[in-house]
Order: structure tokens, then sequence, then C-alpha cells
């Protein structure tokens, strides 16, 4: 006779194959029912443990768009809404601001005689846009200037062949609008807000306990639990280098920010839903394992399993490793070994 290790007051006694769960109860020890002996294989691979931590579903990329001239604010797309390249981010006195796609942002009027990174980036976007006749490269020609004058005489802007930070706002690609911040109607100075965006992309971020930082490195896949029970699969792409402080006292709390990327899965339009976040905190690799519930707790002290070989039974010692996943690592059994669990 064996006792089976004690989880949640439950001990569980081998008598002959047959399971007798015990309720434990301070002294006292009620008998159960009667549970039938199962087996499962013992097998080699991976054992991975994991800890679930709370996340934040929203889009990549979050920064504001400000207003590259004064005036008042006469449009701007509703909250949600996706703008794209060549589109209005906003008017103000009554002139479109147009995305364009780029890495760097509009600091100088860009006029013909000029030349640099920034031109090129103006010509890829106008020729994307469907204005032709210019050469794509780092000088702005009579040709660009010719292509300006139609892109501003299509959108109702003065043609004067010359682009600045009041026409064009240049952003890494598309854009979701998360935040009117001057509606329509507010008079706005130039470099003051109007609209927080982020990209289209779908992240989930966490503010990770400092202490828990290992638990997240860049690469790394995860597990996300959405709003309503739906599981996609993610991966670790940012984790800040600097840690953050909130609160004080007892209640001070110091996190690091990680970002996971999902990828294409169905994740819906809900933007800072709370999700769950599972992350590996270890990984055995290429070890036995049995699932927890076939261990048994010896009178001795110790673990043990019940190795099952046709109608013969017996016990034979183990040592334990690390658990994961409802398993666990097992040393003194031979990997395809069957062993006595629970089945019910």
């Amino acid at each position: 006779m064996r006792w089976v290790l004690v989880a949640g007051g439950v001990a569980v006694v081998v008598v002959g194959g047959i399971v007798l769960a015990v309720a434990m109860d301070g002294d006292e020890a009620k008998a159960g029912h009667e549970v039938r002996l199962g087996t499962v294989v013992v097998t080699r691979g991976d054992l991975v443990d994991t800890e679930k931590v709370d996340g934040k579903l929203t889009y990549s990329g979050a920064q504001d768009v400000w207003a590259g001239a004064s005036g008042v604010v006469t449009w701007v797309p509703r909250k949600g809404a996706t703008v794209r390249r060549g589109g209005p981010l906003m008017r103000v006195a009554g002139r479109p601001v147009t995305l364009m796609y780029g890495g760097t942002p509009m600091y100088r009027v860009l006029e013909q005689g000029v030349t640099g990174g920034d031109v090129r980036q103006l010509e890829t976007n106008l020729t994307d846009l469907g204005y032709g006749g210019l050469t794509v490269d780092r000088e702005f020609t009579e040709a660009t200037k010719a292509a300006v004058k139609e892109w501003q005489d299509d959108l109702g802007l003065p043609e004067t062949g010359t682009v600045d930070a009041g026409q064009v706002v240049f952003l890494g690609g598309p854009v979701r609008v998360r935040e009117v911040k001057a509606p329509k109607g507010k008079q706005v100075a130039k470099g003051q807000p109007v609209l927080g965006v982020a990209g289209t992309g779908r992240v989930v971020h966490v503010d990770l306990d400092a202490e828990k930082q290992d638990l997240a490195r860049e690469g790394a896949k995860v597990s996300v639990e959405l709003p309503g029970g739906k599981v996609v699969k993610g991966t670790v792409g940012k984790v800040s280098g600097v840690a953050e402080s909130t609160g004080s006292g007892q209640d001070k709390k110091t996190t690091v920010g990680v970002d996971i990327s999902l990828g294409g899965a169905g994740t819906g339009r809900l933007d800072e839903a709370p999700v769950t976040v599972e992350l590996e905190s270890e990984r055995r690799r290429g070890v036995l394992s049995v699932p927890v519930e076939a261990l048994l707790a010896t009178r001795e002290g110790g673990f043990a399993l019940e190795i099952v070989e046709g109608a013969e039974r017996r016990l034979v010692p183990v040592r334990t490793g690390a658990f994961g996943g409802g398993r666990v690592e097992v040393d003194g059994v031979r990997e395809g070994a069957r062993v006595g669990v629970p089945t019910g």
C-alpha cells in the first residue's frame, strides 16, 4: 500500500490497482469513492513551465501627430479610422494634411534645388500615388516640382511646387486613429498635437514586474488568451531596457514594458482590452516525464511510480526534477514504460 501525492486535502491509496480517494480533514480521514487506475507512457521531450501575466491588447507604434501650421481645425477623422498613404490626417484652415510613408519627419521645406534622403522619400510617395515623370533619387528637380504641382492641384492646394509640414506628415505606414486631441473647430498652433495614432499591427503590451523580466526574451513564443477565451500565438518583439516605477511606499511597483506581436491572428478591433499572456519560465530539454498525478509518495519519503507490465504491477522509486504543463521530470525509469495513473 502506498499514498499518492496529496493535493487539495485529498490523499489517494493504491490497493491492487484500485485507487481509494480519502478526504483529509484535520485528524479525520473520510473514505471517498473508488477510482480505477489507467496507464500512461513515460515520454521524452521538452518540459515547459509557464507563468501567466496580465496584458493589454492594443496597436503598435503609438504616437502623436502635430499640426504643421497654425489655424482652425476644420476636419479630423473619427476615432478608430484607418488612414493610408495619400489620405488626409486632418484639415487645417480647410487645407488637407496628407499622410505619406517614410521614416524621416518633415523638418524643412522641400523645393527645387534641395537634395537628401527626405527628397527621395517624397518622390517615392509621389510615384506610388501615381504621379510619374520624375526620377526617384535624392534631387528635387524640375520634374519633381511638376509632379508636386499636379498633386497639389488634385488636392485643391495652391500650386507652389514646394512641400512643407503644413501639407504632409511622414509616418512609417498606415495608421489607426486612437484619439482626437484637437476636434473640429479647435484653434491650433504649429507643433500642437491634433491626433493620437498607432500602426495597424496588433500587439499586446505587458507591464512586467521588473523582478520577472527574465521571463520575456525577444523572439520567444507565447500564448495570449483574448477576451472571450480565444487563445492565439504571439512573439515577444520588444523588451524595454528601462524600468519604470509607479506608486509609492508599499504600493510602489517597478515594471519593464514588453510588446508582443500577434501576426495575422484574428483579434478583432478592441483597443486596450485586457488579455492574459502565458510566458515560458523554464524549459528542460529532452527529459523523461509523466503526468504529475502518476507520482506516488512513499511512506519512507520520496516518490515512486507504479510500473505496469501486463498483469504485473510494481513500485519503482524515482527522482523528480522540474514541473511544467501538468507533468514532472522523472529519473529512474526507462522511456516507453507504462505507469499507473488515476482515470477519474
